[in-house]
C-alpha cells in the first residue's frame, strides 16, 4: 500500500530531498553501497545527494571520484554491481559475496568454463593491469581473453570478470570515457582495507557497520529488508543489530522498521522539499534499497515502472512521496527533450517543474 509519509522520511534520510554530502566518496560511503549495474544511473544517483555539485550538476564530481580511486564499483552481494568506497569494497565483498559466489562457480559448466581457464583469465588480467596501471576497458581485456582460446563470447567474459571481481582480484575503477576501467584490487584499493584488518575477523562487528549504514541511509527500515539487501542469515544480523541498537529509534518488534535518531527532526526541517518533486535515475536506491516497491506506487502502476518484472526499471517521476509516472531523455543530442508518462493526469506545476529538473539533471552523455 503506498505509504507517502514513509517515503518522504526515506527520502530525507537518502538525502535526495537535503543533499547533505559534500562529496561522491562521502555520498558512497554513508550508504556502504549503492546499485550500480546501470552506470549513468549510479552517477546520476551519487551527483543528485551532493550538496555543492559542480560541473555538470554535480556529474564530472562523479567522474573524478571514480578517476581518483576513492570510489569503485564491485560485486559485494546479491551478485549485482555496486558502487562502494574504494575502503569497503574489499571487506563488504568478503563479508556478503559468498552465496553469489558459489552460485557462479554451480553454472560454470554450462558455459563450459573450469578452473584451470578461470586462472588463466586471471593471470591474463592481472598482466595487462600491470601494464596499464589505470586498467583497460572491459571490451580490451576481452580482446586479450579472446586471443588466449578463451572465448568470452555467450556470457562466458562476463562470468570470468564478475567471479574475478567478486573474489578479490580486480574492481571497475577510472572512467575511460564510456565506462569504468578493470583494475588490479592490489593495486587500486587501499591498503588494511580487508575483512581481517578492519575488523580483526569479526563478522558480528563488520555486520554491524554495514547495518548501521544502511539503517542510517535508508531507514525506516527493517532488519529483514537489510536481510533482503545483502543476502546475509538475519540470525546474524539480529545478533550485530544488538551491538549497535541503541543507536536507532523504532519500533523494537521482530519486524519493526528503525531510523537514525535525528531523522524526524531532518524531516520537520526539510518541511516541504521532502514533498517535492523528483526525477529518478532508474536504478536509484530510493526504489531498489528495499524489497517491497508498493510503499512508493500503487500495485497497479508497478507494472509500468518495473515492465514484466524482469528486473529493469524505468526512470520515476516521485511527488509528494509517491512515484507518479516515468520520463526518458528523447531527441538527439544538443536537441534533448524530455518525455514524460504520467500514471494518471499530471498537474501543470509538475510537468512545469519537471522541465526544470530535467535540465539540471547530471545525465551522462551528449
Amino acid at each position: 500500500m503506498v505509504d507517502s509519509a514513509l517515503v518522504r522520511r526515506r527520502l530525507v534520510a537518502q538525502g535526495l530531498a537535503t543533499r547533505p554530502f559534500s562529496s561522491p566518496h562521502d555520498a558512497v560511503a554513508a550508504f556502504g553501497a549503492m546499485q550500480g549495474q546501470d552506470l549513468p544511473g549510479v552517477m546520476a544517483s551519487i551527483a543528485l545527494r551532493l550538496s555543492e555539485p559542480g560541473g555538470r550538476f554535480g556529474l564530472d564530481d562523479v567522474v573524478a571520484a571514480f578517476d581518483d580511486g576513492s570510489v569503485v564499483r564491485g560485486y559485494p552481494m546479491r551478485g549485482t554491481v555496486f558502487a562502494v568506497a574504494a575502503e569497503d569494497v574489499r571487506w563488504m565483498t568478503e563479508l556478503c559475496a559468498g552465496p553469489a559466489v558459489k552460485a557462479q562457480v554451480r553454472r560454470r559448466a554450462q558455459l563450459e568454463l573450469d578452473d584451470e581457464q578461470i586462472a588463466r583469465a586471471q593471470e591474463i588480467l592481472l598482466t595487462q593491469c600491470t601494464a596499464s596501471p589505470r586498467g583497460l576497458s572491459r571490451g580490451d581485456l576481452f580482446a586479450h581473453w579472446e586471443a588466449a582460446g578463451l572465448a568470452p563470447a555467450g556470457g562466458r567474459g562476463y562470468h570470468m570478470l564478475s567471479y574475478l571481481i567478486a573474489t578479490g582480484v580486480a574492481v571497475y575503477g577510472p572512467w575511460n570515457g564510456s565506462d569504468n576501467n578493470v583494475v588490479s584490487a592490489q593495486a587500486w584499493l587501499p591498503a588494511g582495507s580487508s575483512l581481517g584488518e578492519r575488523f580483526n575477523g569479526n563478522e558480528t562487528a563488520a555486520i554491524a557497520e554495514l547495518l548501521r549504514r544502511y539503517l542510517t541511509s535508508h531507514g525506516p527500515a527493517t532488519l529483514r529488508d537489510f536481510a533482503w539487501w545483502t543476502k546475509l542469515p538475519i540470525t546474524k544480523i539480529r545478533r550485530a543489530f544488538a551491538t549497535i541498537a541503541d543507536e536507532f529509534v523504532g519500533d523494537d518488534s521482530d519486524e519493526g522498521r528503525y531510523w537514525r535518531q535525528t531523522l524526524d527532526d531532518e524531516v520537520d526541517a526539510a518541511g516541504d522539499a521532502a514533498d517535492g518533486l523528483f526525477l529518478l535515475p532508474g536504478f536509484d536506491e530510493i526504489v531498489l534499497g528495499y524489497p517491497d516497491r508498493l510503499a512508493l506506487l500503487a500495485e497497479a502502476h508497478h507494472p509500468r515502472l518495473v515492465p514484466g518484472n524482469n528486473g529493469v526499471f524505468q526512470r520515476g517521476i516521485m511527488h509528494a512521496g509517491t512515484i507518479v509516472g516515468t520520463w526518458r531523455r528523447g531527441g538527439r543530442p544538443g536537441r534533448r527533450a524530455l518525455d514524460v508518462v504520467g500514471f494518471d493526469t499530471l498537474p501543470a506545476d509538475v510537468a512545469h517543474d519537471a522541465e526544470r529538473l530535467h535540465a539540471q539533471f547530471p545525465y551522462l552523455g551528449a
